[in-house]
C-alpha cells in the first residue's frame, strides 16, 4: 500500500514539475516550548535580534493558538491540517499515520506539486519525524564539516553526562525499561563555554544550511524545507555566551505564581516535566532563587536558537534566494515559567496555548511590513495559509481557514473563537505513557478519574 501511494505521488509530482519552477521557496521553522517571550513581542528582557529583525519585516502575529499544548497533538494538527480529535493524536505515543494512513501532511502536498520537500531537526514529534511520504529527499549530511556527535543526554559537560546516566540506570533498575518514558533525567540546563555546533540546534543548522545550498546548486524545483528547533524545550542546553546576555538579577519572576482563584483544579498539575529533572524539587515550592536561574536557562536558550535562525536567514541571502522564499516562524504551544505555580506546558490556559507566529512572504505589500494583527488565528490555519501563498490548492479534508488575506489587510474582521483543547484531567496524556500506576503518581502527582 505505502509502495503504491509512493509511485502515485512520484507521477503527481513530475506532472506538476512544470508548475512548480516559478513558485516560492518555503522556510518553515518550528521551535519546540517557545512561549512569546521575545522582544518583538513585547519581552523587556528577551534577547531576539534576529527574530525582532523578521518581525519588522513581516507580519506579527498577537493572537495565535495551537490546538493542544503539547508537542505531538500540536505538531499532527498543524501537519495534518485536522483538529486532535478528527485525527485521534491527543498525547505523544500516537502515530497520526497508524490511525490516518492516507491522510495528506503538510509537506506531503506540497510534494505533490512539484515541492523539494525536506526536513532538519524535529519537525513532526519525535521517531514520528521520518515520515517519508512527506519528505522528497535527505538532508544534505556530506556537506557539513562538522560531524554530528550524541553526547548522553546531549550533555556537553562530563558531569552533567555522569548524572544523566547514573540517573537513567537507577530509575531503570527500579521499574524496568519503561522509565525511558521521562523518568531518570540529568539537569534541567546546562551552561558550557562551547561552540554553537557543540549541541544539537547549532549543528542542524549547519545541516539546514548546506541543504539550502546543496538544493539551490542542484535542484530546478522551489524547495519546502522544515527547520526545527529542539530549544526551548527541557534540557535548556546551551552556549555560554547565550547566557553572557543576561543579567540574572534584572530577570522578572512571574507576576502571578497562584493558580487563578476558583479555577478548575483539575486545569493544573504539579509541573513533573521539570520536576522530574536532576536538582529539581520533587515537591513543594520552586524557590525564588532556582525560579530565576531557570528562567535564565530558558532565555538563554530562546537567544542561541535566535542566533541559529539569524545564520539561516543570512544563508538564504548567501545562496541568492531570500526574496523569493516565505518565511513562516511558529512555537507549537507556550510554556509556564512558574506561572500559576507550574513550570511546563500540557494546560488549557493562555501561557500555554499562546504561540509566537511571524510570517514573511515576497508578495506582502511594503506598506503592512513590520505590523501585526490582533486576528485570532490558530495553528490548523497554517496548511491552508502557505498553500494560497504558494497559489497551490488544497485538500478537501482541511479545517483550518487560511489566513493569507491577512498580509494584505492586517485589520479585516476575523473569526470570533480559536480553539484548544487539552485531555480532561490535564494528567491523563501523561498516564498514556507506558508507566505503572504506582510510579505515575510517585513522580507525576496523584491521576485524578
Amino acid at each position: 500500500m505505502v509502495t503504491k501511494r509512493i509511485r502515485i505521488l512520484l507521477f503527481l509530482t513530475i506532472a506538476c514539475g512544470s508548475f512548480a519552477a516559478d513558485r516560492p521557496n518555503i522556510l518553515f521553522i518550528a521551535i519546540d516550548d517557545l512561549r512569546p517571550e521575545l522582544g518583538c513581542y513585547g519581552s523587556e528582557i528577551a534577547h531576539t535580534p534576529n527574530l525582532d529583525r523578521l518581525a519588522e519585516h513581516g507580519l506579527r502575529f498577537d493572537r495565535a493558538y495551537c490546538q493542544e499544548a503539547i508537542c505531538s497533538p500540536s505538531r499532527a494538527s498543524l501537519m495534518t491540517g485536522a483538529r486532535p480529535d478528527t485525527i485521534k493524536v491527543i498525547e505523544n505515543y500516537t502515530y497520526f499515520r497508524d490511525i490516518n494512513p492516507d491522510i495528506v501532511t503538510l509537506h506531503q502536498h506540497f510534494r505533490a506539486h512539484g515541492y523539494d520537500t525536506v526536513y532538519v531537526g524535529k519537525v513532526f514529534h519525535g521517531k514520528y519525524t521520518d515520515d517519508e511520504l512527506s519528505w522528497s529527499r535527505k538532508p544534505a549530511h556530506k556537506r557539513v564539516k562538522v560531524k554530528k556527535t550524541m553526547f548522553p543526554g546531549g550533555y556537553v559537560l562530563p558531569e552533567n553526562q555522569a548524572l544523566f546516566k547514573k540517573n537513567k540506570q537507577a530509575m531503570i533498575a527500579k521499574y524496568g525499561e519503561a522509565a525511558q518514558y521521562g523518568l531518570g533525567m540529568g539537569p534541567a540546563y546546562e551552561c558550557a563555554d562551547v561552540n554553537d555546533q557543540a549541541y544539537i540546534d547549532g549543528y542542524n543548522t549547519d545541516l539546514a544550511i548546506a541543504t539550502v545550498r546543496d538544493m539551490v546548486e542542484k535542484g530546478s524545483k522551489p524547495f519546502f524545507l522544515g527547520v526545527g528547533f529542539k530549544n526551548p524545550h527541557l534540557n535548556w542546553l546551551s552556549p555560554k555566551r547565550y547566557w553572557d546576555l543576561y543579567d540574572p538579577a534584572k530577570i522578572p519572576l512571574a507576576a502571578q505564581v497562584r493558580a487563578p482563584e476558583n479555577g478548575a483544579a483539575m486545569g493544573l498539575h504539579a509541573s513533573f516535566e521539570l520536576r522530574v529533572r536532576h536538582g529539581i524539587p520533587k515537591s513543594g515550592p520552586i524557590g525564588p532563587e532556582l525560579a530565576r536561574t531557570l528562567k535564565h536557562a530558558y532565555l538563554a536558550s530562546v537567544s542561541y536558537v535566535d542566533a541559529q535562525i539569524g545564520r539561516m536567514l543570512a544563508a538564504l541571502e548567501e545562496a541568492g534566494v531570500r526574496d523569493n522564499t516565505i518565511i513562516i516562524v511558529w512555537g507549537d504551544h507556550g510554556w509556564h515559567l512558574g506561572d500559576m505555580g507550574i513550570w511546563g506546558k500540557a494546560t488549557n490556559y493562555e501561557i500555554a496555548t499562546r504561540v509566537p507566529l511571524i510570517l514573511w512572504s515576497p508578495d506582502m505589500p511594503g506598506v503592512h511590513r513590520g505590523k501585526a494583527t490582533d486576528a485570532l488565528v490558530e495553528l490548523v490555519d497554517m496548511y491552508p495559509t502557505l498553500c494560497d501563498l504558494a497559489g497551490i490548492g488544497k485538500p478537501a479534508h482541511l479545517e483550518g481557514h487560511s489566513f493569507a488575506s491577512l498580509l494584505n489587510h492586517p485589520n479585516l474582521p476575523w473569526k470570533s473563537a480559536a480553539f484548544s483543547q487539552f485531555p480532561n484531567p490535564a494528567l491523563r496524556v501523561w498516564a498514556a505513557s507506558p508507566l505503572s500506576p504506582g510510579m505515575r503518581e510517585t513522580y507525576f502527582g496523584p491521576l485524578i478519574k
